[in-house]
């Protein structure tokens, strides 16, 4: 397994920045390589994402949620990750995202990719994207508040 980490200060409310999280159906619209994410239910995912230019798809579970706090999750069918996103609040008006992921290259292209910090880079302008999306609506686009617990 390998292991990306990655941190950004987004200038909205801790409360803000959770709720657009809490809408999967909307990383599309900043994750580079994320086609779509359906919502199954409550606690299940499914993604379709290009990686290595090649289409992958599989299922999620979110094994934990707490209200402006986490999220965390583990995949449990097709390709092999897992993580947390923390939401810390700085103030009234900013927050820090903390997102680790834990994922499983596979074949030659994906370990390359990961050896040369492709990964890293794609996690760090995901975020950027969502500081950028989150930043420019100053709301988010709905929530979902309920807890999942570990």
């Amino acid at each position: 397994m390998s292991t990306v980490e990655s941190s950004i200060d987004v200038n909205v409310d801790v409360t803000t920045a959770y709720n657009q999280w809490t809408q999967f159906e909307s990383f599309p619209q900043f994750m580079e390589n994320v086609r779509s994410v359906h919502q199954l239910d409550d606690r299940r995912l499914h993604w379709v994402a290009e990686i290595g230019g090649e289409t992958k798809e599989w299922d999620a579970e979110i094994v934990e949620q707490i209200p402006d706090q986490r999220i965390a999750w583990s995949s449990i069918s097709g390709e092999a990750n897992g993580g947390v996103v923390t939401f810390q609040s700085l103030g009234d008006t900013v927050c820090k995202i903390h997102l680790r992921m834990d994922y499983e290259p596979q074949g030659m292209l994906e370990k390359a990719g990961d050896a040369l910090g492709v990964v890293d880079r794609r996690v760090r302008g995901d975020l950027e994207r969502f500081k950028q999306f989150i930043e420019s609506r100053g709301e988010e686009t709905g929530d979902w508040r309920g807890t999942v617990a570990a």
